[in-house]
């Protein structure tokens, strides 16, 4: 393949043909064992593909120890270094630092943990901003807080024709009692990427928390908390081939000295204060060898793991985006298939409708074809459009995995229901 056509990513780009980059989707497909079962995997928001190396770090880590880290014997210790080199992957993702990440099994645990820690501030007379193309873990919490202490809650609304998020908004929502800013980077469903440069003006301007979801984002982009002003950035590894376990990362770690803790041991300290329970160490180890995975998709990348995370991402995210253009040129030109949403900036996530055929029925005729897709993902945005009403919408997201030949396998089973 040395080749692929690409199209039109919104109205008016013209279609063309672009070389295959520098990233080696071949090589790539190789380090993931998963894929020798043939199926075509589109379902990244139900979680990725795992890479070998990450099931072997978590296979070698519960055959080597189960410890917990408080002991003073060679176990524990080694315990201990899987914790703080989980911190220390975690900061090199998302450009922050080791003491400031907070590890757990999940970002709604996570999420759920801060939204507790900070509920004195949202009481009567406070406020909180939360952005209708986020993900439920990044809604609930904070609703049911505000509801509990009485804060008024705010929407950042969505464009109905594009699916983007006017940045202007967060000057508008957000005031002198606004204590919270919740927003997405990128959306599960529609892959719109949220202006949140735009929200951590805002915010910061009235000294509210700015909390990112960088979930949906992470597989694509380079994320960098510094960049962004996020105040607090949350991700979660599945997503991009790790385990099932989540990081929360602190651009400021002195705030934890003056938040309410959430641990129940009188002497945690720093993240310590917002984790619950003990950690699955184990899945730390594999979050840790994911996280390199990231860093090694370019086999000529050098220096830190931060600069090969750099380098390698670019590459990643240059063929992913000629791969997308070419699954919307290819979604537009099949019959009965409606694109929802026409971000310019989106990350490599699409959802569509097909008048007459119900979502479900369409999932499943993709998977009898060896394709897997999601139908009906909960979206505030979908259900303010009356898309369930009309049959729902199927939900693909591409993989460091994916061809145009698995495209090209989506549309033909797609074509196969008109």
């Amino acid at each position: 393949m040395n080749a692929f056509s690409v199209g039109q990513s919104a109205p008016g780009r013209a279609s063309t043909s672009v070389a295959v980059s520098a990233f080696d989707v071949a090589r790539v497909r190789g380090l993931f064992p998963a894929l020798g079962d043939g199926w075509i995997h589109f379902d990244t928001q139900a979680g990725a593909q795992i890479p070998g190396a990450v099931s072997s770090a978590v296979a070698n880590a519960f055959r080597g120890f189960v410890s917990n880290p408080g002991g003073v014997y060679a176990a524990a210790a080694h315990t201990r270094g899987i914790v703080n080199a989980a911190r220390v992957a975690v900061s090199d993702l998302v450009n922050g630092k080791p003491e400031g990440v907070v590890l757990g099994p999940s970002r709604e645990q996570l999420l759920n943990s801060l939204a507790e820690s900070l509920s004195a501030r949202l009481g009567l007379g406070s406020e909180v901003v939360l952005c209708r193309l986020d993900d439920e873990a990044n809604q609930v919490p904070w609703l049911r807080v505000a509801d509990r202490g009485g804060a008024h809650v705010r929407w950042a609304e969505a464009d109905i024709e594009t699916g983007e998020v006017p940045g202007w908004q967060f000057e508008e929502l957000v005031s002198p009692a606004t204590s919270v800013v919740a927003v997405t980077l990128a959306s599960s469903t529609i892959g719109t990427v949220v202006d949140v440069a735009a929200a951590a003006q805002a915010a910061h301007r009235v000294g509210a928390l700015l909390v990112v979801d960088a979930t949906s984002a992470a597989p694509y982009e380079l994320l960098d908390i510094e960049r962004l002003g996020a105040d607090v950035m949350v991700v979660s590894a599945n997503r991009w081939g790790g385990p099932q376990v989540a990081a929360m990362a602190f651009r400021d770690p002195s705030v934890f000295a003056r938040m309410r803790a959430v641990n129940p041991d009188p002497f945690a300290a720093g993240p310590e204060r917002l984790e619950v329970g003990e950690h699955q160490y184990a899945m730390l180890a594999g979050l840790i060898a994911s996280i390199d995975h990231l860093a090694g998709l370019d086999e000529s990348s050098v220096g830190t793991r931060r600069d090969r995370l750099e380098q390698s991402m670019f590459g990643l995210r240059q063929y992913q985006q000629r791969l997308l253009f070419y699954l919307l040129n290819s979604l537009a030109s099949t019959p009965q298939v409606a694109i929802i949403g026409r971000a310019e900036r989106r990350i490599p996530t699409v959802s569509f409708t097909m008048p007459g055929v119900p979502a479900a029925k369409a999932a499943k005729r993709l998977a009898d074809n060896g394709v897997c897709a999601l139908s009906n993902v909960p979206s505030q945005f979908f259900a303010g459009l009356g898309v369930p009403e009309y049959g729902g919408a199927v939900t693909v997201g591409l993989g460091q995995y994916s061809t145009p030949y698995d495209v090209d396998q989506l549309i033909r089973a797609l074509a196969s229901l008109g």
